[in-house]
């Protein structure tokens, strides 16, 4: 089989940062699909016109074609340990959802994607929801291995955790990619610093399009700029006259801690007293990778999201370049605020690429690897997938509610 035969579904796909990686490293992905019509038209516009504007739930699922492998990461706030866990959150159960597909489907290898919160979250009944869908996967044929993987050890300039379903029909373990890069390794690739993912961008400007500064001065640079001799989104965001005033004070590498009290808000007042998150009104450190990226990477008071040595918050574009995007991959949106959901919620295109180049030999090889029996025994547990859904649980518990609250 040849790398452009290995025919690839993505669910869920976002603007593209999954879908990305596999089609960089060689896949030919034939069919996708997102709810977002913003995020389809900067899948179209970067990657390919086969994506469907479409409410999953809706789709025939009888029109999506056949493949080798689909994959796909469900709307994860459900689980996030980012935001207060809503016990009536459909996007939780959209999840199953992608069973569904996969079980129709029947693909030799499925990719899922999510939340690290994914793994303790539980059903109302108690059960792990990380179990229930590695069963429900079991009971449709598949052979599982789960994996948490960081960003970070991919070449990604962004500690981004993230738990990986590996599916397969090919009697085998899956195991997963090899780290590339490392935190202070003697002798290996280091981790993607944040002076090395923007360093080389110019100053915002007003409309976005910039050039830049210089020549590459990494590895990194070299290979986001590839194909590039300008980009766009280089644009400030807003931030009120009392957070300009308030990042001055923040050091990098640092946070709220940083902040006098005489110039502190009653909220930033409250985290110094109560204990806040280590992002809260965070500097990114020059010398490390980013924390992870959320959506609302254009506000200071969640995520790191300052400038390690600019008094402002880190543009659409730099945000980009933490997910690890190319600088001739483009947003389309009509709204300022699916710009920051788009990068934010996307899978890094590196990790992506790490996953795919990894699954290859397994699609194309004979691999060496444990083979395994794969059980399709149901004893006393449905068949049809949308009463597997049922037993496997769609409300989520609203756990830590407490402790996560502020951030809603």
């Amino acid at each position: 089989m040849k790398n452009n035969k290995i025919k690839v579904i993505g669910l869920f796909s976002g603007c593209g940062g999954l879908d990305l990686g596999f089609k960089q490293a060689g896949y030919d992905i034939i069919w996708a699909n997102d709810i977002l019509k913003d995020a389809c038209e900067t899948y179209k516009l970067n990657i390919g016109n086969y994506i469907i504007n479409e409410d999953i739930t809706k789709v025939d699922l009888d029109s999506i074609p056949s493949a080798d492998i689909i994959i796909g990461g469900p709307p994860c706030q459900g689980f996030s340990g980012i935001g207060k866990r809503d016990p009536n959150d459909d996007r939780s159960a959209l999840v199953y959802s992608y069973l569904d597909v996969v079980n129709k489907i029947q693909p030799k290898v499925f990719l899922f994607e999510n939340v690290t919160g994914i793994k303790s979250s539980k059903a109302s009944d108690g059960s792990k929801v990380i179990d229930n869908l590695k069963k429900a996967f079991e009971d449709i044929g598949y052979h599982i291995n789960i994996f948490t993987l960081n960003a970070a050890d991919y070449g990604v300039p962004q500690k981004r955790k993230r738990v990986f379903i590996i599916g397969n029909k090919l009697g085998v373990d899956i195991t997963a990619p090899n780290q590339t890069h490392f935190d202070n390794v003697p002798n290996k690739k280091q981790w993607i610093s944040s002076f090395e993912a923007i360093s080389d961008l110019e100053f915002p400007t007003e409309n976005g399009n910039i050039k830049y500064k210089h020549e590459p001065i990494c590895e990194y640079q070299l290979l986001m700029r590839k194909n590039s001799n300008e980009t766009t989104l280089q644009i400030i965001p807003y931030s009120s006259p009392t957070d300009k005033e308030i990042i001055k004070h923040v050091k990098p590498g640092g946070n709220y801690m940083d902040i006098p009290d005489e110039v502190s808000t009653k909220r930033i007042m409250y985290f110094k007293s109560t204990g806040g998150r280590t992002t809260t009104y965070g500097r990114l450190d020059p010398e490390k990778p980013n924390y992870t990226l959320n959506t609302h990477f254009n506000r200071p008071n969640i995520g790191c999201n300052i400038h390690y040595n600019e008094d402002r918050m880190i543009t659409i574009r730099e945000g980009l370049r933490f997910q690890s995007f190319p600088d001739n991959f483009h947003l389309i949106s009509k709204t300022k605020r699916n710009y920051y959901v788009q990068v934010g919620n996307a899978v890094p295109p590196l990790l992506s690429k790490a996953w795919a180049k990894h699954l290859m030999k397994y699609l194309t090889e004979k691999p060496n690897a444990k083979v395994v029996q794969i059980e399709k025994s149901l004893k006393n547990q449905p068949r049809n997938p949308k009463l597997i859904k049922e037993y496997a649980m769609a409300k989520v518990e609203n756990q830590d509610e407490q402790k996560n609250q502020w951030l809603i």
